[in-house]
């Protein structure tokens, strides 16, 4: 059983590698672990909330433009604690599950506008050209 439980917490280990790293890499993005829970923050508010779920995968974002389109795929539901009314949504993963990494990273991409002040947006391209996304943020040329 121990081996069981033992490949349940690696099960998204790569994945949860990735995304935080990807949310990290904004500017003034660090992490903080409130509630004994890893989220990403910018200036102190909060724009990834990400986690290990019974052996799987859990990453709540704010979508604000994207959210009613999220909640239709059969892993994503509105975030508890009423957050969901604010346009934050759950993405669940069981270990067996495969987590869409380019989907996944986009949401953390519109969340991070969404919270992040104006000035740090700015710095940010419009629109990733491609797959630039999948890399990390894309700072404006010349900035």
């Amino acid at each position: 059983m121990a081996a069981k439980s033992g490949r349940a917490k690696l099960a998204h280990a790569a994945e949860e590698k990735a995304l935080r790293a990807h949310a990290l890499a904004y500017p003034g993005a660090h992490e903080a672990f409130p509630w004994g829970e890893r989220v990403v923050k910018v200036r102190g508010k909060v724009f990834v909330f990400m986690g290990r779920l019974e052996g799987g995968l859990g990453l709540s974002v704010k979508l604000p433009g994207s959210a009613s389109l999220a909640l239709a795929l059969p892993f994503a539901s509105p975030t508890a604690y009423g957050l969901g009314k604010s346009g934050w949504v759950t993405a669940r993963f069981a270990p067996r599950e495969r987590p869409p990494l380019v989907l996944l990273k986009r949401w953390i991409d519109e969340s991070y506008r969404a919270v992040a002040p104006k000035r740090l947006v700015a710095t940010l391209a419009t629109e990733p050209i491609g797959d630039e996304r999948i890399a990390g943020p894309r700072p404006l040329r010349g900035k």
